[in-house]
């Protein structure tokens, strides 16, 4: 039972993380066909894209994902799906929307977004594993559909203002404090630099361990990690990511309590060990998902 578990999370983690990061460090458009014209109905097929359409100009958004971050958030109740979970987009709903924008995941929406190009509907191929990425898919978006991208903009730097001035007085000090990211147990996968993960923790100066490490890992942006790497490690600080499978954030410290490794921990000694959710820090999700995540990081750089 507990294999299965195991092996059920991991396919969920894997897809998840792949569509959010990428080895690309900034985000990447292709716009298919007439890019003169504003579009005026929106599918998106990611979380992310959804959010930042409906902060835009919410009556341009007539289609999205059905993914569980966006079925739990009131706002997108009435917007009708294109998939459901981790599927595949279904094309036909798609079509019956009649949209003249699709947004996509390059890597995971490939094939529905071919097929919608080969029927002169307007794509765009989204990657996002970086803020810069951030900015420039909210930039990119609003020129599709006509607005301005300023407030939006202006709200991301809102989560970094507070830290930056904080910061930049005793960089030196921050730097010195070393972290680790645990992103899973089984196998142990931690985000480096090319993750939007690590190039969170670059935003506020978190010295990530793993972020020049390089290594063998089914997902671009992370790596595998031995307990024994772990240890000559030996972290001040350790983030752990609650995902959305893995019930609770009590429920991922026991797991790793249970590794004989664990409890040789500095950080686990002293009692700087966190619990992230893992929208807002490994996988962007949503506007409000960053800004919860860029709070508990700050939490960590004021300790």
């Amino acid at each position: 039972m507990h294999y299965r578990l195991v092996q059920s999370f991991l396919a969920i983690l894997f897809s998840l993380i792949f569509v959010a990061c990428t080895p690309s460090i900034t985000q990447q458009a292709t716009v298919n066909n007439n890019t003169q014209n504003t579009a005026n109905r929106v599918v998106a097929l990611t979380s992310l894209a959804a959010d930042i359409i409906y902060q835009l100009d919410k009556t341009k958004l007539v289609g999205i994902s059905g993914t569980q971050l966006l079925n739990s958030d009131i706002r997108f109740q009435d917007i009708p799906r294109v998939s459901a979970g981790r599927t595949q987009p279904n094309l036909e709903k798609i079509l019956a929307l009649k949209p003249d924008l699709v947004i996509g995941a390059s890597g995971f929406t490939d094939s529905t977004t071919q097929r919608l190009k080969q029927l002169n509907i307007k794509t765009l191929e989204t990657k996002t594993n970086s803020w810069q990425a951030l900015e420039e898919l909210t930039k990119s978006l609003a020129q599709q559909i006509g607005t301005d991208p300023q407030p939006l903009l202006k709200r991301y730097q809102s989560f970094l203002s507070t830290n930056k001035a904080k910061t930049s007085q005793s960089n030196s000090q921050k730097n010195n404090i070393s972290t680790l990211v645990l992103v899973s147990l089984q196998p142990i996968l931690a985000p480096n630099k090319n993750s939007w993960a690590g190039d969170m923790l670059e935003q506020f100066n978190i010295n990530n361990i793993a972020a020049e490490l390089q290594g063998k890992s089914p997902i671009p942006g992370y790596l595998t990690l031995s307990a024994e790497k772990i240890l000559e490690a030996n972290p001040d600080k350790i983030i752990v990511v609650n995902s959305p499978q893995a019930g609770s954030g009590d429920e991922v410290i026991n797991g790793f309590k249970k590794q004989a490794f664990w409890h040789k921990l500095k950080a686990v000694q002293t009692n700087q060990v966190y619990v992230f959710e893992y929208n807002g820090l490994v996988n962007p999700g949503s506007i409000d998902s960053i800004e919860k995540a860029a709070k508990k990081l700050q939490e960590i750089v004021k300790t």
